[in-house]
């Protein structure tokens, strides 16, 4: 019998760590539909706002012949492309937050004029807009997910895996993130995967290396996963474990008609903002 993808249960690394974090949280952000728009709910925040615009900056170059990607700066596409996100549409509360953020990012792509590394060498691009995979035909599991960057590695002819952070924490060492784009990098193009690095936009000059971990225990612990939320899925059952925390609040006011509308995303999903914003850490 032919899989359908229709009726599969899909699962990325935002999703997976959303339902980690929260049940609750998952099921807003990726089960609820609006039932006047059809469309899923996010709520937009300053650190939202700054990560999509630096991480839109940097990807871009991705497509860029190596020699043409630094000729014009980074920071002038940034002042394009801020205005976007500018005043309530980044859920910026006044002009002052909004210059901060602002600067943040703009120091964030000065360093990378500064330090190019692996932007100025060459990448290789998945074809797929949504690069994904079936993780488990028997149980009818997709993973899927974009990559920041895949720096190409000649002398071996292999790829290594950089993703751009933008917030303040560092990733946690139990994360999934690794494991996953190991997954999707492996199943969705034909190099092998030698390396993966986090580059810290905000402290660092260049990315800093992560250990790999291997293909059949990442594929395990993702799996295990994506289970239990194809089980909550069927059951429907999403409770938040502390009856309501920093992280499911938020969705929960704009279900309550807390929040402002301001548009829809290239997602196509209905964002919103709160007038006193609860938001939660920065999750990018």
């Amino acid at each position: 019998m032919a899989l359908d993808k229709f009726k599969a249960t899909w699962v990325s690394h935002s999703s997976i760590n959303d339902f980690l974090v929260c049940p609750r949280l998952y099921y807003l952000r990726n089960v609820y539909k609006d039932p006047t728009s059809g469309r899923k709910i996010t709520v937009m925040s300053p650190p939202l706002a700054l990560g999509g615009v630096v991480h839109d900056v940097i990807e871009s170059l991705s497509t860029l012949p190596v020699e043409e990607r630094l000729k014009i700066s980074l920071l002038k596409k940034f002042s394009s492309a801020w205005q976007q996100v500018s005043g309530k549409k980044g859920g910026f509360k006044s002009k002052e937050e909004e210059t901060l953020y602002r600067e943040r990012g703009e120091r964030m792509l000065q360093r990378v004029m500064g330090n190019p590394g692996p932007v100025s060498k060459r990448a290789v691009k998945i074809k797929d807009e949504l690069p994904q995979y079936w993780l488990s035909e028997e149980d009818e599991i997709i993973l899927c997910g974009k990559i920041d960057w895949l720096e190409y590695v000649e002398e071996s002819d292999s790829v290594h895996i950089i993703d751009f952070k933008t917030g303040r924490r560092e990733e946690d060492s139990g994360s999934l993130q690794l494991p996953i784009y190991l997954l999707l990098v492996t199943n969705t193009q034909k190099r092998q995967v030698k390396r993966a690095s986090y580059w810290y936009l905000e402290s660092s000059d260049e990315p800093a290396e992560q250990k790999l971990p291997e293909l059949a225990e990442a594929r395990g612990r993702v799996l295990e996963v994506a289970k239990k939320i194809k089980l909550a899925r069927q059951i429907e059952h999403f409770e938040c474990p502390s009856g309501g925390c920093g992280w499911c609040t938020p969705l929960e006011e704009v279900l309550a008609g807390r929040g402002e509308y301001i548009g829809t995303s290239s997602y196509n999903q209905d964002i919103y903002i709160l007038p006193a914003s609860r938001q939660r850490g920065e999750r990018l």
